[in-house]
C-alpha cells in the first residue's frame, strides 16, 4: 500500500468525461500507436544508440551524449519510484462508456501519478534547449503531443501529466550541471551552435 492516495481535481474528471463521452476506436489505436514514442523503453533503447553512435562519429559532443543517456535512465528510474509511494486510480478503470468507445486499458489500476511517458518528454523538452531553435520548437511540440496521448488513452489524468512534465524538466535540469559542466567548452551555452 502506498503512503499516499492522490485524488483528481474537478478538471482532471471533467476532461476524463469528455473524452470518454466523445472518442472513438480509431482517435484511441492512433494515440496508443503515438503514445510508444514517449515509452521508457523505447527511449532508453534510442539513447543508448544515440550515445553509442556520438561516441563513434562526433566524440567531441560526448558530453550530451552522456547527458541524455544518464536523464534517460533517471527518468526511467524516478516514476517507478513515485507510483509506489503514491496511489491514484487511473481514469480508464472508472469509466464504462469510454470502454465502448474504444478506451483501452492501460498499465497497473492505481499507478496513474505520476505519469512516466510525461516525465521522459519533460526531460526531453527541456534537453531540447540544447538544440537550434528550429529543432528545439519540433522536439518540445512533439514532446507535449506524445504527453496528451496519454490523457487521450485516460491513462492518466491532466494533472499527472502536467506534475510528470514537470518533473521531468526539474530533473533534466538538475543533471545538467553535472553532466554538461565539465569544461568552458562544454558547457550547455557552447553546446547550442551545431554544424
Amino acid at each position: 500500500m502506498a503512503l499516499v492516495t492522490v485524488k483528481p481535481t474537478r478538471i482532471d474528471t471533467a476532461i476524463a468525461d469528455g473524452i470518454a463521452r466523445n472518442t472513438n476506436s480509431g482517435l484511441e489505436h492512433a494515440a496508443q500507436a503515438m503514445t510508444w514514442g514517449a515509452d521508457e523503453h523505447v527511449l532508453l533503447a534510442l539513447a543508448a544508440a544515440g550515445w553509442l553512435y556520438t561516441c563513434i562519429r562526433y566524440p567531441q559532443r560526448r558530453s550530451v551524449a552522456d547527458h541524455v543517456l544518464v536523464v534517460s535512465l533517471v527518468t526511467a528510474i524516478v516514476p517507478h519510484v513515485l507510483k509506489s509511494a503514491f496511489d491514484q486510480t487511473r481514469p480508464d478503470r472508472l469509466t464504462m462508456s469510454g470502454h465502448r468507445h474504444g478506451i483501452p486499458y492501460s498499465g497497473r489500476p492505481n499507478d496513474a501519478f505520476p505519469s512516466g511517458h510525461a516525465v521522459h518528454m519533460g526531460a526531453l523538452a527541456s534537453a531540447a534547449g540544447l538544440l537550434p531553435p528550429a529543432s528545439r520548437r519540433f522536439a518540445r511540440s512533439l514532446a507535449v503531443a506524445l504527453s496528451l496521448t496519454r490523457v487521450a488513452l485516460l491513462a492518466h489524468w491532466i494533472s499527472d501529466v502536467v506534475a510528470g512534465f514537470a518533473l521531468g524538466v526539474v530533473v533534466e535540469r538538475l543533471f545538467r550541471r553535472f553532466t554538461l559542466a565539465k569544461s568552458p567548452q562544454q558547457r550547455p551555452e557552447a553546446s547550442r551552435v551545431w554544424p
